[in-house]
C-alpha cells in the first residue's frame, strides 16, 4: 500500500485548521471571531482558506441554517504525523535520525526542552523493554 502524502499547508491554513480543532466544528464566522482576537482578518480570507482546506481533505462541511459548518476530517495528531513524515522524506532523505540531530544541534532548544526530549526517549526505551 502506498504511503499517503499530506498536502502542504500554509501558515494561515494551519491557523484556521487549529481553530476548527479547538472548536470541534465551526462556521466561517466562528473561526473569524477567534482569529480576530489575534489580529485583523477578512471574512473572505477565512472563507477561502476553509474552502481550500475542504478541497484538500482536511475539513468537511454541511449546510446548517444557510451557513456552512465545518468539522475536521483528520485529527491534529494525524496531520502532524503526516506532515512530519513528508518532511522527513523530502528534507532528510527518509532519516528520522537526521531530523533529530538537526533539531537538537541547530534549533534553539532550551535545557528544559532537552530534558523533556530525553525523558520521552527513556520512556520509549522502557516501554520497548517491557514488550
Amino acid at each position: 500500500m502506498a504511503k499517503k502524502s499530506y498536502k502542504r499547508l500554509g501558515e494561515r491554513e494551519l491557523e484556521v485548521l487549529s481553530t476548527v480543532w479547538e472548536l470541534g466544528e465551526a462556521s466561517v464566522s466562528d473561526v473569524r471571531t477567534v482569529l480576530l482576537t489575534r489580529g485583523p482578518i477578512a471574512y473572505t480570507t477565512v472563507m477561502t482558506t476553509m474552502r481550500k482546506l475542504a478541497d484538500k481533505g482536511y475539513l468537511a462541511f454541511s449546510e446548517d441554517e444557510k451557513q456552512y459548518v465545518y468539522r475536521p476530517l483528520k485529527s491534529r495528531t494525524e496531520v502532524r504525523m503526516g506532515l512530519l513524515s513528508d518532511l522527513i522524506s523530502s528534507a532528510f532523505k527518509g532519516s528520522s535520525l537526521s531530523l533529530v540531530q538537526t533539531l537538537v544541534s541547530e534549533a534553539d532548544i532550551s535545557e528544559d526542552e532537552l530534558r523533556e526530549i530525553k525523558k520521552v526517549i527513556d520512556q520509549l526505551d522502557e516501554s520497548e523493554a517491557q514488550s
